[in-house]
């Protein structure tokens, strides 16, 4: 079956259906990573999004229940070049294109997307419309033209969780093979603003007891939960629409140590009375290099946003800790005065490297600084 995507600039693709028949619309964006699309379909940074793999070959090791990063795909749809007849891994459960048609996902394959990455590395992402349904060129782009933008859409009202509830599932294969659970007494409220599970099991395997709360629980009703921490996740869309969750982390500060990631590293930066700014074409991918100020030591890292922070309106108080060396912009923040501290990219590592895996750790030795530091009275009752 023939599907087509047309970008609101006008430029049209026709390709083959993959997945499910349909049509969606949504923010067509690219990925650079080599490997990793179960994680990137499933990842809810990526609600309202269609993605495009830079990868030509997609689907070679099928799919399997462990590398996901949510329940179900989040992805408003995939742009593939070519996608894989045969899944060659002992852990596959399942083919792509069964996949993304059992859950509906419209999806599409033989086209250039070198081609259409490179269009987008010019003009910028571009909103699209994806569709099986033979509609004509023109029809297409007029769809794409009215399509809903990012920053008018509350993307993480649509991903958060309902209820507050413990996450005590075991660690992954990843975290298994490479990280030594400890044993703590920590208590670490997430709040989730599209959070990912290896965030969760990264969480885990410090040792930490979590509880997971949805993205606008009131700060009372966290600090009511008697958290030795805060987690700030990862999650989609514009954090300038995200104004009643700043309120609340700025409610926050200073009362207890509190990491964010990615959405999380945006929403406290507007806390703290920084702007944030769309990207021209945004960070996505598993091979950027990110500059340790601290230590002068490079990292390479996983990525996906699409908005920065302006650095320039952030207080004295707060040091760059980290880098783009792509293009400079801020990747870290850490506060001199309160326990805090956030990073742009994704140290979970799925898909990705494991070089800043240890900010989970550094996360814990905040925590143990300001209980050691805190009064006695403040652990009794």
């Amino acid at each position: 079956m023939e599907a087509i995507l047309a970008l609101e600039d006008g430029r049209v693709f026709r390709g083959r259906r993959l997945g499910s028949a349909g049509e969606v619309l949504g923010e067509v964006v690219f990925n650079t990573g080599m490997t990793g699309y179960q994680e990137i379909l499933t990842d809810p940074s990526y609600r309202g999004q269609l993605v495009t793999l830079t990868v030509p070959h997609v689907g070679n090791t099928g799919i399997n229940p462990v590398d996901i990063e949510s329940e179900r795909p989040q992805a408003s749809g995939l742009i593939i070049r070519e996608r894989a007849r045969i899944s060659s891994s002992w852990r596959a459960e399942a083919d792509l294109h069964q996949y993304l048609k059992t859950h509906g996902v419209v999806g599409i394959d033989q086209i250039d997307t070198r081609a259409l990455t490179r269009h987008l590395r010019s003009g910028g992402v571009l909103r699209g419309c994806l569709s099986t349904q033979g509609i004509t060129a023109e029809e297409a782009v007029a769809k794409a033209r009215k399509a809903p933008r990012l920053e008018e859409q509350d993307l993480v009202g649509q991903v958060t969780c309902r209820e507050a509830r413990a996450w005590d599932e075991s660690l992954g294969p990843l975290q298994a093979s490479a990280m030594v659970p400890r044993a703590s007494a920590y208590h670490i409220v997430a709040m989730d603003f599209g959070i990912k599970h290896n965030i969760l099991r990264c969480l885990r395997a410090t040792g930490a007891r979590l509880t997971l709360v949805p993205a606008r629980t009131r700060a009372e009703e966290v600090l009511a939960l008697d958290p030795d921490g805060v987690f700030l996740s990862n999650g989609p869309g514009d954090p300038a629409i995200c104004d009643d969750i700043v309120a609340v982390v700025r409610e926050l500060l200073g009362k207890v140590p509190i990491f964010g990631i990615c959405l999380g590293h945006q929403l406290i930066a507007r806390a703290l009375g920084a702007s944030t700014y769309k990207l021209k074409f945004g960070h996505r991918g598993t091979n950027h290099p990110v500059r340790d100020e601290r230590s002068g030591r490079v990292w390479i890292t996983s990525q996906n946003h699409g908005y920065a922070v302006d650095p320039e309106g952030l207080p004295a108080a707060v040091e760059t800790s980290h880098v783009s060396l792509y293009d400079g912009t801020l990747e870290g923040l850490r506060h001199l005065e309160i326990p805090l501290f956030s990073v742009q990219f994704h140290p979970e590592a799925a898909p990705g490297p494991h070089d800043a895996w240890g900010l989970f750790e550094e996360f814990i030795q905040l925590i143990e600084e300001r209980r050691s530091s805190a009064p006695t009275a403040r652990r009794c009752g």
